[in-house]
């Protein structure tokens, strides 16, 4: 464990997935709650990538979404449905990590939902490169029905009451304070800790990043 820059910080998840020797494309998960800070780490992780070279795919579970009308069956705010209910995880299995793993034939999709216009999406099937990396972000990754679909595991942990503030912050344009902290507090946090006590997230992850302090995190490795 130490803290680390955040440049050095992506170095060494670059290195992580650098040396991973796979015959189809490297799948990385970087998963953690709302507003930890995944989607940022996984933008920056795939520039760097780029940058040595790697042909990248950027994806996340926000597209993997059950249409709104299926998702919320528990009611809104449950915890309960966030994390039973609102991903299509057999879709991603099937058009996404499937096809860019052991076996598959590397035609994939990046996304069967548009949250924004809450419609079901059938983009182009796509060929990636044998060599190439897939940086999916999201919550709930490390769950039995994707964990053994990864080549590299990335846990994003964050203090629970700082992604509230993060959020309130973040979604400042599109709601108001009380909303963003009652979907948090009643929905999403709730749903976290759900999660971390039937699944033990952070168990499965190859490594952790404490993102507390976004600029100083601090990287702990684990050994499986």
């Amino acid at each position: 464990m130490g803290q680390v820059t955040r440049g050095e910080l992506l170095g060494r998840l670059a290195e992580a997935v650098g040396s991973i020797a796979v015959a189809h494309p490297t799948r990385v998960a970087v998963d953690g709650p709302p507003a930890a800070g995944k989607t940022t780490l996984a933008d920056e992780l795939a520039a760097v990538l780029r940058e040595r070279g790697r042909d990248v795919i950027r994806a996340t579970i926000d597209d993997f979404l059950f249409p709104r009308a299926q998702r919320y069956p528990r009611g809104e705010y449950s915890a309960e449905g966030c994390y039973f209910d609102a991903h299509d995880y057999a879709a991603l299995n099937r058009v996404l990590l499937d096809p860019l793993g052991p076996g598959g034939d590397r035609g994939f999709q990046p996304a069967v939902y548009d949250r924004t216009t809450d419609t079901v999406l059938s983009p182009p099937v796509t060929t990636a490169p044998a060599d190439a990396v897939l940086v999916f972000d999201g919550v709930f990754l490390l769950r039995p029905e994707l964990n053994d679909r990864w080549d590299l595991r990335v846990f994003v942990s964050t203090d629970l009451a700082k992604t509230v503030d993060r959020a309130v912050i973040r979604e400042r344009p599109v709601s108001t304070p009380a909303a963003v902290e009652r979907r948090w507090r009643e929905r999403y946090i709730p749903a976290q800790q759900l999660y971390v006590a039937t699944v033990r997230p952070a168990e499965h992850a190859d490594v952790i990043v404490h993102n507390d302090e976004p600029s100083r995190p601090v990287w702990v490795t684990r050994t499986h």
